[in-house]
C-alpha cells in the first residue's frame, strides 16, 4: 500500500510538472484510482505466486512467466481505466482506441509491475535465506546440546570411578580428587548454555582433571604443558581438549605397564590456534575401530564441524613408535 501510494504521489507529481502546475480534480481522482488499480491487481498477481510456488522455481524457468505476466498485467491495467476516465469525463475515444497507445501504456504499466516483480521475489529470497540460516542455528545449537549431554555423563563416569578406587586406599587424596572433580563440574555448569568456552578456562579443566588421574595412575603418569600465552584469546568448545587428554591417558598411558607422559602444547600461528597433544602410546591401540568410533573422539569431530564448518582441522596420527599425536586447529574468526 505504502509502495502504490508513492507511485499515485509521483504520478500527481509528474503531471503537475508536465502540465506546468495545472492539474483538475478530476485528473488527481483518476491517479488515485490507478494506483488502486494496481494495488488489487499486483495482490492478485501475489496470490498466483504463491499459489503456483514460483519462488522455488529457477530463474530460466521463472523469467519468462514473469515476463509474460507482467505484460497481461499491463494490459488489464489500461482496460480497467477506461470506465473510470469515462465517469470522470476523461474518456477520449480517438486516444484510448489507438493501438501505438494501447502498446505504449501498457509497456508502461507491464515495466512498472515488472520492478514490483522485482522487488518482490528480490523480498521474499532474503526473507528465506534468513530464514534458512535461523533453522540452520537451531539445528546446530541442538545437536550441540546433544553433543554435550552425551560427554558430561560420560566424563563424570569415569572421573567417579577414578575416586571410587581412592576412598578406601587414601580417603585424605580422595577428598582433594572430589573437590577437584566439583571444580570440574562447576565450570561445567557455567558454560553448559555457550557454545564455546575461553583457553584458559578449559585449561582449568584439563588440569584438574590430570590431577584426579595422577592420583590414581600415581607416578605411572607424567604430565607437561607448554602454553602459548595467546592462546588466551581465543575460544574452543567445553570439555573438547579433556576429552582428547581422557582418550589419550585410556588408549595410550594405561594401556603400558611402565606407564607414559600427557603433553599438552599450543602455538599460535596467523591467528590460528593450534593444539597438540602427545601421548605415550601406539597409534594401533589409539588408532583402533573402537577407539577412534567411541563417544569422546567422535563427538570432537561433530562438534568442530558444527562450530567451525570446514575452517578447522582435527587428526590423530603416530609420530614416533612411542608417541601418538592428537592436533586440532582452531581459525582465527572465533577470537575473543
Amino acid at each position: 500500500m505504502g509502495g502504490w501510494s508513492l507511485y499515485a504521489i509521483l504520478q500527481i507529481a509528474a503531471v503537475l510538472v508536465r502540465d506546468e502546475g495545472s492539474l483538475s480534480n478530476q485528473r488527481i481522482i483518476f491517479l488515485l484510482y490507478e494506483a488502486c488499480f494496481c494495488l488489487a491487481v499486483s495482490h492478485i498477481y501475489r496470490n498466483f505466486i504463491n499459489r503456483w510456488k514460483w519462488l522455488s522455481l529457477t530463474m530460466p524457468r521463472l523469467i519468462p512467466r514473469v515476463l509474460l505476466s507482467v505484460f497481461v498485467m499491463g494490459a488489464i491495467m489500461y482496460v480497467l481505466r477506461v470506465p473510470v476516465s469515462i465517469s470522470l469525463g476523461l474518456f477520449n475515444k480517438n486516444v484510448v482506441l489507438d493501438p501505438i497507445v494501447f502498446l505504449g501504456q501498457s509497456l508502461f504499466y507491464a515495466i512498472i509491475f515488472f520492478l514490483w516483480s522485482v522487488l518482490h521475489f528480490i523480498y521474499n529470497y532474503f526473507e528465506r535465506y534468513n530464514k534458512s540460516l535461523k533453522l540452520e542455528a537451531s539445528i546446530k545449537e541442538i545437536e550441540l546440546s546433544n553433543l554435550k549431554s552425551q560427554l558430561n555423563p560420560h566424563f563424570i563416569f569415569n572421573a567417579l570411578n577414578s575416586i571410587r578406587a581412592l576412598v578406601d586406599e587414601n580417603p585424605s587424596k580422595s577428598k582433594q580428587a572430589i573437590n577437584q572433580l566439583s571444580n570440574i563440574l562447576r565450570n561445567s555448569l557455567v558454560t553448559e548454555k555457550r557454545g564455546l568456552t575461553k583457553f584458559e578456562d578449559e585449561l582449568k579443566v584439563v588440569k584438574d582433571y590430570l590431577g584426579l588421574e595422577s592420583i590414581r595412575f600415581e607416578e605411572r603418569l607424567k604430565t607437561e604443558m607448554y602454553i602459548d600465552s595467546r592462546s588466551a584469546d581465543f575460544m574452543v568448545p567445553p570439555l573438547m581438549i579433556q576429552t582428547l587428554v581422557e582418550n589419550g591417558i585410556k588408549h595410550g598411558v594405561s594401556k603400558l605397564k611402565d606407564g607414559g607422559i600427557i603433553q599438552i602444547k599450543t602455538q599460535v600461528e596467523n591467528d590460528r590456534l593450534k593444539i597438540h597433544i602427545r601421548n605415550s602410546g601406539h597409534f594401533q591401540l589409539n588408532g583402533s575401530k573402537n577407539a577412534l568410533g567411541g563417544l569422546g573422539l567422535e563427538n570432537t569431530r561433530q562438534r568442530l564441524k558444527l562450530i567451525y564448518g570446514d575452517e578447522a582441522s582435527f587428526r590423530i596420527l603416530t609420530e614416533s613408535d612411542t608417541f601418538v599425536l592428537t592436533e586440532i586447529i582452531i581459525p582465527h574468526l572465533y577470537k575473543i
